[in-house]
């Protein structure tokens, strides 16, 4: 039986994310200052209220120390970076009202195309700002809401104060503090009790701008008995200047609700993503992760749990590519808070050319978390002599009457199957994507079938070497 080559022999993939278009902003403020925050709560028209949070987080920033483990990150200077970049295109209801540059960079990454598709509804964000949102009739009828982060303040200002920094609070860590002090642009999502949805939401953010920071708030809201799924997709031309994302999602899952929430990150290598989640879940409810983490200078992204209901179960699904000069430190942080509790994590690396994948795990099982189960699966594909791939837990257990297993495996590709395959008609490096292909195989089964074969697109980019 001959093997089909054909799928492995394109070499140049055409790299849709690094299209750009000319910087054409209407309003842009370097740096980080008192003024610059006010002038950004004065051109939202912002409440009050949310001008306090933002100089209360500007304070704590300066007062927060910087991350002492992991990538450094010394380097970054916020003096330099474009915090707030106002695109010249105001919110649109409608695709054909969006700038037609800016439609044409979202159009060549299939935006509208997956909104006819499959989705319920769509949020394009680019650079600091949502330039179009829409949702289903049928869902406004049935009391859902799905709007940008600046409309819900504004509209819903009594259920974003409810929520808004509850899951994430300022003085979590110094880059939240600076996300709280920034943030623009993102969704705000609220399904009733009771409500289903059988077909995704997504939020799409493309920052455009070199040496720009982005920094959205995704705030999703899911009641009793409620259930559906996100997805969050993120990219960014290459530039020689340093960029810097560092956006907040807090989620709440309601008893006996059902959240799944994937993302693909597909950042450029001049990124660094300093990127929070967080999500507090109810009895009975259930939290899914599903990460594909591509691009990036670097990375710290930990999506943290907390089970605080009996029965709450979390699961994560992620993979990671490091490639030459990019350090991608990934992993999860779960809070057992009650009885009966679950996790169950699924993570996948693969390093080439020299890069650095780090798996963290933090786990913290409270003592009121009696018949709790745990289940961690780290495996790391390297597929050089030059890279690295760690695996960091950390776990602490104030109980015995838990069940908890970890298993951690390191691995390189394997000569024997390269030259096997290789004997069946097949490059080395055609040898090479197709074990790569196998080991992602399972995470790529997490994700909707679009995704699915946009995360191994960005999986041949990175074998490739063509991503940012």
């Amino acid at each position: 039986m001959k093997t089909d080559v054909s799928k492995f022999k394109d070499k140049t993939l055409e790299n849709i994310y690094n299209t750009s278009i000319k910087e054409d902003s209407e309003k842009k403020e370097i740096g980080l200052t008192e003024e610059i925050i006010r002038n950004i709560s004065k051109e939202k028209n912002e409440p009050e209220w949310v001008l306090d949070i933002r100089l209360k987080a500007l304070d704590l920033f300066y007062k927060l120390p910087m991350p002492t483990w992991g990538p450094d990150i010394s380097y970054l200077d916020l003096s330099k970076i474009a915090t707030y970049v106002k695109p010249k295109s105001k919110m649109n209801m409608t695709w054909e009202d969006v700038p037609e540059d800016i439609r044409d960079v979202f159009d060549k990454l299939g935006i509208p195309e997956a909104e006819k598709k499959g989705l319920a509804g769509v949020g394009a964000q680019f650079d600091s700002e949502m330039v179009y949102h829409n949702l289903e009739e049928k869902l406004k009828k049935q009391g859902v809401i799905y709007t940008n982060f600046d409309t819900a303040i504004h509209e819903y200002p009594e259920l974003v104060k409810q929520y808004f920094t509850k899951a994430v609070p300022l003085i979590d860590h110094k880059f939240i503090a600076l996300h709280y002090a920034l943030f623009s642009g993102g969704s705000f999502v609220y399904i009733p009790k009771g409500v289903e949805l059988d077909v995704p939401l997504q939020s799409y953010f493309r920052l455009n701008a070199p040496g720009a920071g982005q920094f959205e708030h995704t705030l999703i809201v899911v009641d009793e008995g409620a259930s559906m799924q996100f997805i969050e997709g993120c990219s960014a031309p290459g530039y020689n200047e340093l960029n810097v994302h560092a956006g907040c999602v807090e989620l709440f899952v309601k008893k006996n609700a059902c959240l799944r929430f994937s993302t693909i990150e597909n950042w450029s290598k001049n990124m660094m993503n300093l990127n929070t989640k967080k999500c507090i879940v109810e009895e009975n409810g259930k939290i899914e992760w599903i990460t594909g983490s591509f691009g990036s200078k670097v990375s710290m992204l930990y999506p943290m749990s907390i089970l605080n209901g009996r029965g709450a179960k979390c699961e994560f699904t992620g993979i990671s590519f490091a490639g030459k000069g990019q350090n991608i430190d990934n992993g999860l942080k779960v809070v057992h808070n009650a009885p009966e509790t679950s996790t169950l994590v699924n993570s996948k690396s693969i390093s080439k050319d020299g890069g650095v994948c780090t798996f963290r795990s933090n786990v913290w099982v409270k003592k009121n978390a009696q018949d709790s189960k745990l289940s961690l699966s780290c495996e790391s594909l390297m597929l050089d002599s030059i890279s690295r791939s760690d695996t960091i837990p950390v776990n602490t257990l104030e109980t015995d009457d838990v069940s908890f297993a970890h298993e951690a495996t390191v691995g390189k590709i394997s000569e024997e199957a390269i030259f096997y395959l290789m004997s069946r008609g097949l490059s080395e490096d055609e040898a090479k994507a197709l074990i790569v292909s196998g080991f992602a195989e399972p995470i790529a089964k997490s994700f909707p079938v679009e995704y699915a074969v946009e995360m191994n697109r960005l999986i041949n980019l990175e074998l490739e070497g063509t991503i940012g």
